[in-house]
């Protein structure tokens, strides 16, 4: 990848363009062709001012029609061949950015699902798509200035010293200190704060995706002030890259406006010392008229290598964020996998850390689910928990070790079928804009209508479709209904509930829930984890209190397993747990002992 860097912008876009690569160097063949044609009416209407100052006579003004009509074709000329050089950069543009969208979409696709745990969606959004649109406005719109640029110069340059090098001289000066100017705003300084200002963008791109879309939950539980805060920062931090990115360029661009003007400050004096040496006055008239046209040439040309230069270097960025991001290891599958006969989950003495972690997030852990076995995890926050259960779903490939579906390495299984063998619940749920109904039938096909209520019923979420107007076809998100936290997870459990894969993971499902909508869902995990293979991770002990086994999880390693009342017994780390939960539920009612025994009593019957 990095070799890929540090070839030319054009030659990193030439495979995102099919069957027509030949556009690019066509629009730049025709670019350069009409920068020629372009050039012409300004040496005929040199000679034009050369003919009649020098032989202001009739007779002798004979050309004078046929470099009028010279200057007159070649101008048309040039439009013409410039309109197919931008037809020629549009075709390739469109190419190029429909190909980053592609290539970008299909390798997000193949990437392992704890890619999207790292990766915000607005980011990702704004990667691909943001990404895409500006290397298609370079291409469409900087591109055909990219050989115009180049030989325009060249010839104009030819054209200068063959005609009057003294004058060209004088011409050249606010040319050469705009340059000077120009390369002062382009150094290594300018680059850095462009990117720290597209990465200031990129960040509030991301912040206000998520935020927005994380309003319905936000007023349900009272955090606008605790959530905007990240949002508000992320614009804070733009507004304060704008303001040093445009001081940044305030002097210079000051001065390069101004010396870009100043061509016949220069050009008058010279002049006036040619004609004062003796030097004929019309033919320095005639140059001097040459001269005064062609000035303001350069500065466009100059001022065309700026916005190019500029444009090339933020398409360069683009391209560059979305070349790190195929960076990401792909997740690989097999060619010929191999199927899943039985429904258990094995882990062998599994190590797994993350990028630029200093430690591992789990370290030899090693258990086996029996088919239509429960276990919990539990441990303090951080200590792993998460990653064991996102593990066994290949959110990541393990480090070392073996993570088994059925006996079968997870690595050997194709992901469709790795896919079928597992329902995922988990604290952040996402719901689609669409319909109930197509939320909970999502991801299988032919779900009948008895399915699709018993998954309402099982799911306690009866009292969410009757309380809509439209029931199932209620639309949700966008210009639709919002539902609270706890009213999206049951929904999310739903449909789970059709999925009906033999596997389930459950990680801390009723955390964001209130007391009301946790107890609905705790009867709903109990509905769904009938007679599969469950790996449960719990907040709340109670949850846990009846699960066939118990693995306590500190710093990634399991110190204790068994079931709730034999590691009671053993006063380790599960019996201190135990008993701070029971203290806390004491402190919260009031009354500690009897208080803490009915709401244990009254929780248990659903775990």
């Amino acid at each position: 990848m990095k070799k890929m860097k540090e070839k030319s912008i054009l030659k990193r876009f030439i495979p995102y363009m099919g069957n027509k690569k030949a556009l690019l160097p066509l629009a730049l063949i025709l670019s350069g062709s009409s920068a020629v044609l372009n050039m012409i009416p300004y040496v005929m209407v040199w000679y034009i001012a050369r003919q009649i100052l020098l032989n202001p006579a009739a007779n002798e003004l004979t050309n004078i029609g046929l470099y009028a009509w010279l200057a007159f074709g070649s101008a048309i000329a040039g439009v013409v061949v410039y309109f197919l050089a931008l037809m020629c950069s549009h075709l390739a543009a469109f190419r190029v950015e429909v190909g980053l969208q592609k290539v970008g979409m299909a390798k997000i696709m193949n990437m392992p699902l704890g890619f999207f745990d790292q990766h915000a969606s607005g980011k990702l959004r704004k990667i691909v798509n943001d990404s895409a649109g500006t290397t298609h406005s370079f291409l469409a719109h900087q591109l055909p200035d990219m050989a115009g640029t180049v030989l325009s110069p060249v010839i104009l340059l030819v054209l200068i010293f063959t005609m009057n090098w003294r004058l060209g001289v004088a011409s050249l000066v606010p040319i050469i200190l705009g340059f000077i100017t120009m390369k002062f705003m382009m150094n290594s300084k300018g680059q850095d704060f462009q990117k720290q200002y597209y990465d200031a963008l990129e960040e509030m791109s991301s912040e206000s995706v998520e935020y927005v879309r994380g309003i319905p939950v936000v007023k349900t539980f009272g955090q606008s002030i605790y959530s905007f805060r990240k949002f508000y920062n992320s614009i804070m931090h733009y507004k304060e890259m704008v303001h040093a990115y445009t001081l940044l360029w305030r002097s210079p661009m000051s001065f390069y406006t101004i010396i870009m003007q100043s061509a016949a400050f220069f050009l008058i004096p010279m002049g006036i010392l040619l004609i004062g040496s003796g030097g004929n006055i019309a033919l320095i008239l005639a140059d001097y008229i040459f001269y005064l046209m062609i000035s303001p040439i350069f500065t466009m040309l100059l001022m065309k290598s700026m916005y190019f230069q500029q444009n090339s270097m933020i398409a360069k960025q683009a391209i560059d964020r979305i070349d790190n991001l195929f960076e990401y290891p792909e997740m690989v599958y097999p060619s010929s996998p191999m199927s899943v006969t039985s429904h258990t989950v094995e882990f062998r003495n599994v190590a797994f850390a993350y990028n630029g972690a200093d430690k591992n997030a789990v370290d030899g852990i090693s258990f086996k689910l029996k088919e239509g076995e429960t276990v919990a995890l539990v441990g303090a926050s951080g200590g792993g928990k998460t990653t064991i259960a996102r593990l066994a779903a290949r959110f990541f490939d393990v480090d070392r070790g073996e993570v088994l579906l059925g006996g079968v390495n997870v690595k050997a299984i194709s992901k469709k079928d790795l896919m079928n063998q597992i329902s995922f619940v988990f604290q952040n749920t996402h719901l689609y804009k669409g319909t109930l109904r197509e939320n909970i039938v999502f991801g299988k096909e032919g779900v009948t209508e008895e399915a699709v209520q018993k998954a309402v019923d099982l799911s306690q979420s009866r009292t969410i479709i009757d309380a809509q107007k439209n029931g199932l076809e209620t639309v949700i998100g966008s210009k639709g209904t919002y539902l609270s936290g706890g009213e999206q997870q049951r929904i999310a459990l739903a449909r789970a509930i059709v999925k009906d894969a033999p596997i389930v993971l459950l990680d801390e499902a009723t955390a964001f829930a209130d007391p009301e909508n946790e107890h609905l869902i705790q009867k709903a995990l109990h509905e769904l984890s009938k007679g599969k293979t469950t790996l449960m991770i719990a907040h709340r002990l109670t949850s846990v209190k009846n699960v066939d086994r118990i693995l306590v999880i500190d710093e990634g390693r399991i110190v204790e397993q068994g079931t709730h009342d034999a590691l009671v017994a053993e006063n380790g780390l599960y019996s201190r747990m135990w008993y701070e939960y029971r203290q806390s539920v004491a402190w919260k009612i009031g009354h500690v002992d009897s208080a803490v025994e009915d709401v244990v009593r009254e929780e248990v019957q659903y775990a």
